[in-house]
């Protein structure tokens, strides 16, 4: 009697604890954030910045992990994770996202925000973010906020460059995204998508002949070692969205969804604070951009407003090739929000 009652006391102990293992949070312990900047950069000091308001706020019950530099792959492999709900949160390039959400595309337009002030004003816009995030959960991703990876800019070997007509012939690496191809395609230029840690060398060796990336970029991999014509094209905002999972997403309470939207807001003010500090002083040297160009002979060129139009009307084949992915609707409405924050 004694026996059957504990072995009936053992199971209904096994039930239990079984029970509530099953009851435990399904991402206990499990939350990643994944990107791909380097530990110093303003976008990873961003997404820090969110991991600690999310911590806080929540007084720790949930602690996420950062997974920077590319660690749990590239950024296609991660849009993918997050898709399976394998990764809960990663951002991701709108370069990368537009392949899943084509609506994405609208933010790589070359040439579409007059100035990074204007950029700013215009995306942090209630009504932009609303619209542009809308297109996410039918494709399997929650976009609540951005990062960003500051706006491009162009160094090649041979000369300066001032107009469209400058860029002609010139062999460019450019990020493997179709949006970025056909811009330097309807240039003139011979757009070459290799990955970009084979950027220096391709420079070096003249297997090509320019490259576009953001200056503080340049700098730091040492572009501009091989590349001293610079000029602010600032024809692209490398902008990234954090995306979460749908099940990650469905399983935090309103109340921690919430916090983490707050979130997203601090990582795009610590994100483009640090960037703008780093202009000023570079990582080691810690001297200005401006003056690590004088002590290397490195020439950077600004657009006069008349040269930034030149290239505005170049693009328009792009916007219209585009414009037919991205649909009028919402096209029509980012030049109309660009606009009313000029």
């Amino acid at each position: 009697m004694k026996r059957q009652m504990l072995k009936a006391g053992l199971i209904l102990g096994l039930s239990l604890v079984l029970t509530a293992g099953l009851s435990l949070p399904a991402f206990a312990g499990k939350v990643k954030f994944g990107h791909v900047a380097p530990p110093f950069h303003g976008q990873a000091k961003g997404v820090d910045a969110f991991v600690a308001y999310v911590k806080e706020k929540t007084s720790g019950k949930i602690d996420i992990a950062t997974f920077p530099a590319g660690q749990l792959g590239g950024e296609r492999s991660m849009a993918e994770q997050v898709q399976s709900g394998t990764l809960q949160i990663a951002a991701l390039t709108t370069a990368v996202l537009q392949n899943f959400v084509p609506q994405g595309a609208i933010l790589d337009m070359p040439f579409i925000f007059p100035d990074r002030k204007t950029a700013y004003a215009t995306l942090d816009d209630p009504e932009v973010q609303e619209k542009i995030f809308s297109y996410f959960p039918k494709k399997g991703f929650i976009a609540i906020g951005w990062t960003e990876n500051e706006i491009r800019d162009f160094t090649n070997t041979k000369r300066p460059v001032r107009t469209p007509e400058d860029i002609k012939g010139l062999k460019v690496r450019v990020m493997n995204s179709p949006v970025y191809l056909d811009t330097f395609k309807q240039l003139g230029a011979s757009p070459v998508g290799i990955p970009f840690p084979e950027t220096y060398n391709a420079l070096q060796t003249g297997v090509i002949d320019a490259q576009e990336n953001p200056i503080l970029t340049s700098v730091l991999m040492k572009f501009t070692e091989v590349t001293k014509h610079v000029t602010r094209t600032q024809h692209c905002l490398t902008e990234c969205i954090i995306v979460v999972s749908i099940d990650y997403w469905e399983s935090l309470s309103s109340g921690e969804q919430k916090i983490f939207r707050e979130a997203a807001r601090v990582a795009i003010d610590t994100n483009r604070k640090v960037n703008a500090r780093l202009h000023e002083a570079l990582p080691k040297s810690n001297i200005s951009i401006a003056d690590y160009a004088d002590q290397n002979g490195i020439e950077i060129l600004e657009l006069t407003t008349e040269e930034r139009e030149a290239f505005r009307q170049a693009m328009v084949p792009v916007w219209n090739k585009y414009r037919k992915k991205i649909g009028d609707d919402l096209f029509d409405f980012m030049l109309a929000k660009i606009k009313s924050h000029q």
